[in-house]
């Protein structure tokens, strides 16, 4: 049987409305139709997604350990701090999501960037005379996690570099290298509450650098950068005309003694992309809901940074909608007691935590100044305490820990100190 062609077809010059082929012999078609076909099943994952890889979720997804049954899991490596139900969110923060999803309003889709009033809310929220923002500064992202990526997707090209502190945040090295983009390390220095070694982060700088990351408060280290050292790692951005993504989802979150001190307030010279989110301040790290706050006072980024970050939006078309209704009323209904009682908290864990550590032969602590984490180290190698666990499972960790080192530590040259412990 001949094959029927059904076509429809227009006699302008524009393209096909619709263009159907039946074909009821068992023969194509369209002449060459079955040209090129493979041969066989041929399937592979992405140069990105084999690029991508995070090493703290990969050990703790795949981890297959053999649980001791005499001790219950003591996590201590997840920044959630929720794992142990001791640090709830506050009642007025759950009851602005009830109404927000007893309202009916926030079912539909919402602007990629998010809501216009939420953007307003945000902004200000974050307003500050030496940093003002409007509503059209702020992008709504699924998390903090995605504002990173926002910013990165937007600021650097495959083959450019970026500047990641070292010890930091793992995610941005993941992100980074899933988009064919370098990262150079800089050191921070522990001896010196982990600031930044300022002469060997310049030296890194070159034409292919896209920005330079600052996490402060600090992931994995805890600390709280003073004033004065914000302002000379914004010189050095400013000397090398290089932009800044700062990391500030831990902003306030730090303990009596410090102030932080948001990066876009200091410099009205160099332009700050700062990040942030409700997940650790307001303990909800589940809900997805995060920001970027663009600021650019004197017009570096122009027009073309603010659209390619809107355009990079729509890719997934903006964090949840239920979040954005109750947003309003997270900013500004929950009680400063929530926030206090949190932070005395976490500094209450972080003293009883570092005074154990510290008696324990070959670990070092440097005692954090805010964020969720303390952060021991013998060079060359690290490691890092979530300290939101309950007090008395923090005590048992650092006992096990206390164990665990008298049974493998061992003095060597140049550590004598330790050796008279």
């Amino acid at each position: 049987m001949d094959p029927y062609v059904i076509q429809m077809n227009s006699n302008s010059n524009l393209p096909s409305v619709l263009d159907v082929h039946v074909n009821l012999g068992g023969r194509s078609s369209v002449p060459g139709k079955m040209k090129g076909r493979k041969a066989r099943w041929s399937v592979r994952p992405s140069d990105m997604s084999n690029k991508t890889f995070n090493p703290i979720r990969a050990i703790v997804d795949s981890m297959k350990v053999k649980p001791n049954p005499n001790k219950t899991m003591i996590a201590l490596s997840i920044g959630d701090p929720t794992v142990f139900g001791n640090l709830p969110t506050d009642p007025e923060v759950t009851q602005a999501m009830k109404d927000a999803l007893d309202s009916g309003k926030y079912n539909g889709y919402a602007p990629s960037i998010g809501y216009l009033s939420s953007r307003e809310d945000i902004a200000s929220y974050y307003h500050r005379p030496e940093a003002p923002l409007e509503a059209k500064d702020v992008i709504l992202t699924s998390g903090c996690s995605q504002a990173i990526e926002l910013c990165l997707a937007v600021l650097a090209n495959p083959g450019q570099n970026i500047l990641v502190p070292r010890p930091g945040f793992s995610l941005y090295r993941t992100l980074a290298e899933s988009m064919g983009i370098e990262v150079k390390l800089y050191n921070l220095l522990p001896e010196k509450s982990w600031e930044i070694d300022l002469k060997q982060l310049e030296s890194l700088i070159d034409e292919k650098t896209a920005c330079l990351i600052v996490n402060n408060p600090s992931n994995p280290c805890g600390s709280v950068y003073s004033k004065s050292h914000l302002q000379k790692i914004l010189a050095v951005a400013a000397r090398q005309c290089v932009p800044i993504l700062a990391d500030e989802i831990y902003g306030d979150m730090v303990f009596s003694g410090s102030k932080f001190e948001p990066l876009a307030t200091l410099s009205s010279n160099v332009p700050v992309l700062s990040c942030g989110g409700l997940a650790k301040r307001w303990l909800v790290p589940g809900w997805r809901l995060g920001w970027i706050l663009i600021h650019d006072r004197r017009d570096i980024f122009g027009n073309e940074i603010r659209d390619g970050l809107v355009k990079l939006s729509q890719r997934i078309l903006g964090p949840c909608t239920i979040v954005q209704g109750a947003l309003k009323s997270i900013l500004h209904r929950t009680p400063q007691d929530f926030y206090h009682n949190t932070l005395s908290f976490l500094k209450s864990n972080v003293d009883l935590c570092y005074d154990a550590l510290a008696a324990i032969p070959g670990l070092r602590p440097v005692r954090p100044s805010g964020a969720m984490y303390l952060m021991c180290f013998e060079y060359p190698n690290f490691f890092r305490v979530v300290i939101t666990v309950p007090t008395v499972m923090m005590l048992e960790a650092c006992s096990r820990i206390q164990e665990f080192c008298e049974l493998h530590y061992h003095c060597t040259e140049g550590s004598q100190e330790e050796c008279d412990k």
